[in-house]
């Protein structure tokens, strides 16, 4: 659900994401060694959060973390491969074993196929599938039960207004059908989980990207403003939203 109207201690967040946090918090991003994700690391690090860094390649996961360590924040890189449910698993393990207590989660990772969906492949369609729905749905299973236990969760979706049915579910067939199934999946999860433990999808916009050939419009930073916001909510914050800029969209 989303809670109408909207509580002024957050619209205020709307126009702003300066000063640091008043409590520290653990916060996995997926997809996160470059582009938004990164760009979302880096905004979450200079505010004195403590990232896991998650990226399918480690190399280049530890590559940009090193990156933001030497600008003095707190982030390791941790592998993450939405589409090898074994080696998902596996890091998970790694966290539980190493005692570290994920608060929040940006289901960041996406995958793009320009392909129509009549020509699709069998792997483009398991990997779009994966890294969309289950992966982040098998995350969330994972994490969700301690923010709940905790009394304290934040999970962010990032998605697009292509999988929107009110904006005409636009762009590649697959890559729409997939983010509009993520964001059924943001709204079933807002009615199951508490108050506590909010959960929002996004649309970051045309961003400047690998994914966009870089020939998106806004940069990769502007679009962390947004994942930045949803991932660090207050209270009365909403939960079961669909957001562009820090402002409501419609489904």
């Amino acid at each position: 659900m989303i809670f109408l109207p909207f509580p002024p201690s957050w619209i205020q967040g709307l126009e702003s994401t300066t000063g640091k946090v008043s409590m520290k918090r653990t916060i996995l991003v997926t997809g996160a060694n470059r582009g938004i994700g990164l760009a979302t690391a880096a905004l979450l690090g200079e505010h004195g959060h403590r990232v896991v860094l998650g990226a399918r390649d480690l190399q280049a996961g530890e590559e940009a973390a090193n990156s933001l360590c030497q600008k003095g924040f707190d982030v390791f890189a941790l592998p993450i491969d939405l589409a090898d449910m074994a080696q998902l698993n596996q890091s998970l393990n790694q966290l539980e074993n190493q005692g570290v207590h994920v608060d929040v989660l940006i289901n960041n990772a996406g995958v793009l196929d320009e392909v129509p969906l009549l020509q699709l492949t069998q792997n483009q369609i398991e990997a779009a599938i994966a890294t969309h729905l289950t992966g982040p749905l098998h995350l969330i299973q994972a994490l969700a039960p301690a923010m709940i236990a905790r009394g304290y969760g934040r999970i962010v979706n990032l998605s697009s207004n292509w999988g929107s049915f009110a904006e005409g579910m636009g762009g590649p067939g697959l890559y729409g059908v997939s983010k509009a199934a993520l964001n059924a999946l943001t709204v079933r999860l807002a009615k199951e989980l508490p108050s506590t433990v909010k959960v929002n999808a996004m649309c970051p916009g045309w961003v400047r990207t690998r994914m966009s050939n870089f020939h998106g419009t806004l940069l990769p930073e502007k679009a962390a403003e947004t994942a930045f916001w949803l991932a660090t909510l207050p209270e009365d914050g909403p939960t079961g939203g669909f957001f562009r800029n820090r402002r409501p969209l419609q489904w």
